[in-house]
């Protein structure tokens, strides 16, 4: 089977972080990681193609994905396998949209990263296979991948076993014993010490580690967040009240403070009677411009970036985070004040 593989720009050999805006590109080889993968396949299976994109670029340009799957098709591959992107946030969404996007288009499709990577949503309905924390699990990494290759060529469904991220699909089967008696054999477990003992595994929703501090924040950009549904008058973006599939950014220019009148928030999760009042309550302009007059703080990125946290998903959040994350960074943002309700 031909296979193109998908990796960022640092896999590439392209760059680090300098060169996470490099738009998709496309070569003829197996390329970083891609080569031991293909040793791995051996004569079976061909990589004939690597496409690469800056992390950057792939994550915060919506049309990044269609982009990626022209040069896939141009290969003329029969499968794409993206990654391994293990925690890494941009990456790992880039490597889920592609794989989804490829797989609607009718190829085989995998994804490799952790288990916790936002991407692993963006993936559905492509399978993703789970690695480890870093690039220092490679080697293993990619031999799993290799498996799962030759299994998915073969016609199979991969499952846990293989180290399938998510349920997979669901067969019918008869169990050895009734549900009563598998009940008190988790429970008994459970006594004996096993707190993992469980027919239907918990989600895990993580953990984030906060940045350090900045080193001058006299000197810093600073960009004002939110999640309470802030947005202009008449909410032209359309953004929902609970359960948000978008983030939108609006500007702030020099406007000192939020005027009651000009901005409201949609969230539906509280009263806004107070926020609408004062919109500052939500997105706190006015201390931030005192701040910055100060002395306190350098300068306030001009626009602010805003979704609703009612209800909406910890995926398409962690989605929504790595986007401003990249979106920021590419605008030599420093730090931010993300705004919660």
């Amino acid at each position: 089977m031909k296979i193109v593989h998908y990796v960022n720009q640092f896999f590439a050999g392209v760059g680090g972080e300098e060169k996470a805006t490099v738009g998709p590109e496309v070569r003829q080889a197996p390329t970083g990681p891609g080569r031991k993968l293909a040793s791995l396949l051996g004569d079976e299976h061909q990589i004939v193609a690597t496409v690469f994109c800056g992390d950057d670029y792939a994550a915060s340009n919506d049309s990044a994905a269609g982009e990626i799957l022209e040069l896939i098709r141009s290969t003329g591959a029969e499968m794409l396998v993206a990654g391994p992107a293990f925690t890494s946030g941009r990456y790992g969404i880039a490597c889920g949209r592609v794989a989804a996007a490829a797989h609607k288009a009718g190829l085989l499709s995998l994804a490799a990263m952790h288990a916790e990577n936002p991407g692993v949503a963006e993936a559905a309905p492509a399978p993703v296979v789970a690695t480890g924390l870093t690039a220092r699990e490679m080697a293993a990494t990619l031999e799993k991948v290799a498996l799962a290759v030759r299994k998915l060529a073969s016609g199979e469904s991969l499952t846990r076993d293989d180290g399938l991220v998510g349920t997979g699909a669901r067969h019918n089967r008869l169990a050895g014993s009734n549900a009563a008696s598998r009940a008190v054999d988790l429970a008994l477990a459970r006594l004996a010490g096993d707190r993992s003992a469980t027919e239907i595994p918990m989600p895990d929703f993580g953990a984030v580690t906060p940045a350090g501090p900045i080193s001058d924040p006299s000197q810093a950009l600073v960009a004002l967040l939110t999640e309470g549904g802030l947005v202009p008058m008449g909410n032209p973006g359309r953004l929902e009240s609970a359960r948000a599939t978008k983030w939108l950014r609006y500007p702030l220019d020099e406007l000192p403070a939020l005027e009651e009148g000009t901005h409201i928030s949609v969230h539906g999760g509280f009263s806004t009677v107070i926020a609408n009042a004062d919109p500052n309550r939500i997105l706190p302009l006015d201390v931030a411009r005192e701040l910055r007059d100060e002395g306190a703080i350098g300068t306030i990125y001009a626009e602010y970036f805003t979704t609703t946290g009612n209800g909406t998903s910890v995926a398409d959040g962690a989605r929504y985070g790595v986007e401003w994350a990249a979106e920021l960074r590419k605008q030599g943002v420093q730090a931010a004040i993300l705004t919660s309700t």
